[in-house]
């Protein structure tokens, strides 16, 4: 059977009222199908309150970011262990609005992977190229260096624990969401990638899209081959929007 993984990416949005509001509204609408995975990411003030209004039901909690290191004198930063605590069970990295802002780089990313595999939790690992990228026809080359080092030391056993989401750095919050061919060879090439690093685990992990998914392209996004889910970033930050994208899901499994 065919595995969704529906992510609503809250960003820098919501405070802990509006946040316990949105997790309401998505909590009171949702009815469990088996092989959609529902997730919601609030900002990290917000994680505590939300992993308590969902606690006792299919609703997963993750965090959008985290540091490589257990503790120390990291100001501002937030350790897995502390993600842990809450309750989180999955852990956004290398978005690219972290590397292009943040210019955090692959081998950042990696050190995050890792130690977010180390304490149990699974690593959402977002991947994708910008706009240049595409008109100098190097999407591949692109993905082929972000997995390849952003995935480097990782074991074919710990691969069943990892996501990829794939998200056209043009495509993020414009509106304009990448056509159906360009999602499918991309998510064809992260495919075949994964299954030469991992050839036990490579088949199966689960590859998301994001990049302006909404509730009138869900669909047809999501009936696309080796796409897996969706990371949503506007859409999921209105309980309305989000279930449709999750209820789009548990329609195609």
């Amino acid at each position: 059977m065919r595995q969704y993984l529906i992510a609503g990416n809250w960003k820098m949005h919501t405070d802990i009222n509006s946040s316990v509001e949105l997790a309401v509204g998505i909590k009171n609408d949702l009815i469990t199908k088996e092989g959609v995975i529902v997730l919601v990411c609030p900002p990290f003030i917000n994680l505590w309150h939300v992993a308590q209004e969902v606690k006792s039901t299919d609703i997963f909690v993750g965090a959008q970011n985290c540091y490589y290191e257990d503790k120390g004198a990291f100001t501002g930063e937030i350790s897995v262990n502390m993600i842990k605590s809450i309750g989180c069970e999955y852990i956004i990295i290398g978005h690219s609005e972290r590397r292009a802002i943040f210019n955090e780089q692959d081998e950042l990313i990696n050190k995050k992977a890792h130690a977010i595999l180390k304490k149990g939790i699974k690593p959402i690992i977002c991947i994708g190229e910008t706009l240049d990228d595409r008109r100098a026809e190097k999407t591949n080359r692109v993905l082929h260096h972000q997995l390849d080092i952003g995935l480097l030391g990782i074991s074919d056993d710990q691969a069943k624990d990892i996501v990829i989401a794939y998200e056209p750095v043009w495509a993020i919050g414009t509106g304009i969401s990448a056509e159906n061919q360009q999602i499918e060879d991309a998510h064809r090439f992260i495919r075949n990638f994964l299954s030469e690093r991992f050839a036990t685990n490579g088949k199966n992990i689960l590859i998301q899209y994001g990049g302006s998914v909404n509730p009138d392209n869900a669909a047809e996004i999501l009936s696309i081959e080796n796409v897996n889910g969706a990371l949503i970033g506007g859409a999921s930050l209105k309980a309305d929007s989000f279930m449709a994208i999750v209820n789009a899901a548990q329609s195609l499994v």
